[in-house]
């Protein structure tokens, strides 16, 4: 699919910007380096690949189900100078390969996290680190979690990498 077309469905859920000192704050946590390959799962705007771009030189992925958002956070790169080192790819992201993943951002609700568990981790190599703004796994307990006040929002990041063997959940 590119990404001028229509999506296979409709969004789960709307787009909420996370403003850019949370996202600062998910960087840091996820200790992003030149080196990973970050994908943000429900990209919205592309903020965080962006950034991520940006501080560090990471390449990254934005996926998301909204095509308006996929054509905003394209142009959003062109115009931060990164668009070399990023790209917006219009998929449903339970459907979507993101394997060479070594860093993945979420911010979607806990059905949708519970939903997207099996993916991650039949997808994600161990070592992989996973940021979620707000919303936990359920039984998979985070490595970490950090609470963060960023223009006048507070949220709870949770930390996670993936094993070298899967818990049972």
């Amino acid at each position: 699919m590119n990404r001028f077309e229509m999506p296979p469905r409709k969004p789960d859920i709307g787009f909420i910007p996370t403003p850019l000192d949370m996202v600062n704050a998910m960087l840091a946590l996820a200790e992003v380096t030149a080196n990973d390959i970050l994908y943000d799962l429900g990209s919205g705007d592309g903020r965080v690949v962006i950034a991520a771009a940006q501080q560090f030189g990471t390449c990254g992925v934005g996926i998301d189900i909204d095509p308006t958002r996929i054509v905003e956070a394209t142009e959003q790169a062109h115009w931060a100078g990164v668009g070399d080192r990023v790209t917006f790819r219009l998929e449903d992201l339970f459907e979507s390969d993101f394997n060479d993943a070594t860093v993945v951002v979420l911010y979607l609700l806990p059905h949708l996290n519970l939903k997207l568990r099996p993916h991650l981790f039949r997808q994600l190599k161990p070592g992989t680190r996973i940021i979620s703004r707000d919303f936990d796994m359920d039984t998979w307990k985070p490595d970490r979690t950090v609470s963060v006040h960023a223009d006048e929002e507070d949220a709870l990041l949770y930390y996670w990498v993936i094993p070298e063997t899967m818990p049972a959940l």
